[in-house]
């Protein structure tokens, strides 16, 4: 089963392609999606990535925090399950 990730801090021009684009430097992505607010139809500043493998989802937990994406520094943990 893959992993996914939770991205916070993500700038509000982010797409789910960019996301997809520099998450692909740690392994080969499964999904990636920015979450978008119903109504104004605007990035809620924070996103979800699945690795195909729980090796490369924690390898880009080690990459990929802190690191820079479209001008913001992002956070990258393992997104807890839904309650």
């Amino acid at each position: 089963m893959a992993k996914n990730l939770f991205v916070g801090g993500i700038s509000y021009n982010t797409t789910d392609e960019t996301l997809a684009s520099h998450f692909a430097q740690a392994g080969k992505v499964a999904s990636a999606k920015v979450i978008m607010d119903r109504f104004t139809g605007k990035s809620r500043g924070f996103a979800f990535v699945e690795f195909e493998s729980d090796e490369e989802a924690d390898h880009a937990i080690q990459m990929l925090d802190n690191s820079e994406l479209d001008g913001r520094t992002i956070r990258v943990n393992e997104a807890r399950p839904k309650a």
